[in-house]
Formats: C-alpha cells, structure tokens, sequence
C-alpha cells in the first residue's frame, strides 16, 4: 500500500509542495490541489494516482505559462499555441489559460491596449500594421479594434502626425540621394509601415517633396 510520507516545500516555484510517497517524491501540487485532494501524511494515495497525476500536470502547464507571461505579455492565444509547441498538453493548456483569465493574469483586451500603446505612441506605428500584428498574435478582431480605438482616443494621436514624423526621420537617412530616388525610397518606407496613401502623400508634401506620379515603391 503507497503511503504518504510526508508533505513539503517544493526547491521551486515558491507555494509549490512535494508530496513524498513511501520517502520519495510522488508530485509536486499547489496547497489548495493538496486540500481538496484530501492528502495528509499517513494516507494512502491508492485510487487517487489518476487526480493527483491530473492536478500535477495541469499545474505544470500553468507554472510555464506563468514564467512565460513574467517574460513578455502575451495574448491568450499565443500563450496556448507556444505551450502546446513546449510538448504541453492541449487539455492541460487549455486549463491553464481558463485559469489565468479567471485570475485576471491574462486579459486580451489589456494585452491589445499595452501592445497598441507601445507600437503606435513609442513605435510611430500605424493603425493597420498593429492590427495586423495583433492578428498575428491571435487577438480578435473585434478585441482589436477596441483596443485601438481607446488608445488613438486617450493618446489624442493625430496619425497623419505621425506619418510626418516618420517621414522627416526617414528623409535624414537619405539625404545626398538624387531626389527622384529619394522620393521613391521615402514613399516605399512608409508604405511598408502600413501608412494610408493620403497620409503619406500628405506627409511627404509636409517634407518639401512630392511623390512621383506613379507611386513607385522600389528601393
């Protein structure tokens, strides 16, 4: 009969514990896993190996998403695709996030907010490549939108403002080109960045050059 032998502090995550069976360590579970279990020092853990190895797993897959989001924030999508790619399992994962988003440590609208945020304020970003790299990072279209929409609205961002800033930065690092290559160069630029025609062209103006009549976009 595998008796429980004793119940400690696991070396790490912190509010981690081992529990030893017959002197040797069976699974290492949160303190809420071991109380609802019912395991105490002296019990057998027989017709309890299927739940407890369930709990221990689950709380593996939460434990690495954990460490994951103290590295860099993700989305809730993201966090679940990269988990499952770490050799996790999807039931496990998907319990994991469940549990996250039930504790407020993973929220996609806060992630969008403090992505948009970063990418548009600090990045000089434009409104369509966020939301293009926010689909990329599995956020919803809608959650998206949303997130876009308060941050152009708190930030009182004025895009075009920003198109022309991008502009002026850019134009520094071509001066001494020939003005119709300049041109080119500076229009492709902002276009990469996912800048509306209108903007660019109204950038661009503001520069004291003129985009070439049929919006080359080479070099």
């Amino acid at each position: 009969m595998a008796m429980i032998s004793g119940i400690v502090p696991a070396a790490r995550p912190a509010g981690r514990f081992a529990v030893l069976v017959d002197g040797r360590e069976h699974a290492i579970l949160s303190l809420e896993a071991i109380d609802r279990l019912g395991l105490v020092v002296g019990r057998t853990v027989d017709g309890l190996e299927d739940a407890i190895a369930l709990e221990s797993a689950r709380l593996q897959s939460y434990d690495r998403a954990l460490n994951m989001l103290a590295f860099r924030a993700r989305s809730s999508r993201e966090l679940a695709q990269s988990l499952v790619k770490k050799g996790e399992e999807r039931s496990h994962v998907d319990w994991a996030i469940a549990r996250l988003q039930e504790q407020g440590l993973l929220d996609d609208a806060a992630f969008a907010r403090a992505f948009t945020r970063s990418k548009v304020v600090g990045g000089k970003q434009s409104r369509r490549r966020v939301e293009q790299d926010l689909a990329r990072k599995g956020v919803s279209r809608t959650v998206a939108g949303e997130a876009i929409e308060d941050v152009f609205e708190e930030e009182a961002i004025d895009q075009r403002a920003i198109v022309e800033e991008a502009a002026r930065k850019k134009l520094r690092s071509l001066s001494g080109l020939d003005p119709a290559v300049q041109r080119r160069r500076l229009y492709a630029f902002l276009a990469r960045r996912g800048y509306d025609l209108d903007d660019i062209r109204a950038a661009i103006a503001a520069t004291g050059s003129t985009v070439a009549a049929d919006d080359e976009t080479d070099g």
